[in-house]
């Protein structure tokens, strides 16, 4: 944040038009900001954040959505969104949460490539390859296993 720079430089006799200028902000935010550094929304945060930190602490395998819902039981009320915000800037993670991203490897393979990659046969019942792939439905997963 700029505003204390812009106190910084007051008290060194430079006047506050001329530094809220060059910092690029105008002049009535930083006397809104003067009159109340703190705002009403990080006031309610900083309250909010600290049932949330002891929930948390209590059992690190909650998460934001079981944060949200053990508040109330805490006389704190505060939205899901509002909850995961804070929990992000705290860092406050389910101890299950799932990785996500494209950092995953593959895993080894599950048995060993007998034929080394050379799937051509020179006769009928030859040479046998199998693969199964799951695929995820509403109804459940299905498996689809080629022969």
């Amino acid at each position: 944040m700029m505003y204390p720079l812009v106190l910084d430089l007051a008290a060194d006799k430079i006047p506050v038009a001329v530094t809220c200028r060059v910092l690029g902000f105008s002049k009535q935010a930083f006397y809104k900001w003067r009159a109340q550094p703190v705002t009403e929304r990080d006031w309610a945060d900083a309250h909010l954040i600290n049932p949330a930190v002891d929930i948390h602490h209590d059992d690190p395998e909650f998460g934001y959505r079981f944060i949200a819902d053990e508040l109330p039981g805490r006389g704190v009320t505060a939205g899901r969104n509002r909850v995961s915000r804070l929990c992000t800037q705290q860092r406050l993670w389910s101890a299950h949460a799932k990785k996500r991203g494209l950092t995953r490897k593959p895993g080894p393979p599950v048995h060993d490539d007998l034929v080394e990659r050379a799937f051509g046969a020179d006769e009928v019942d030859q040479l046998w390859l199998t693969d199964i792939t799951e695929h995820p439905t509403g109804e459940g997963k299905l498996y689809l296993c080629a022969i």
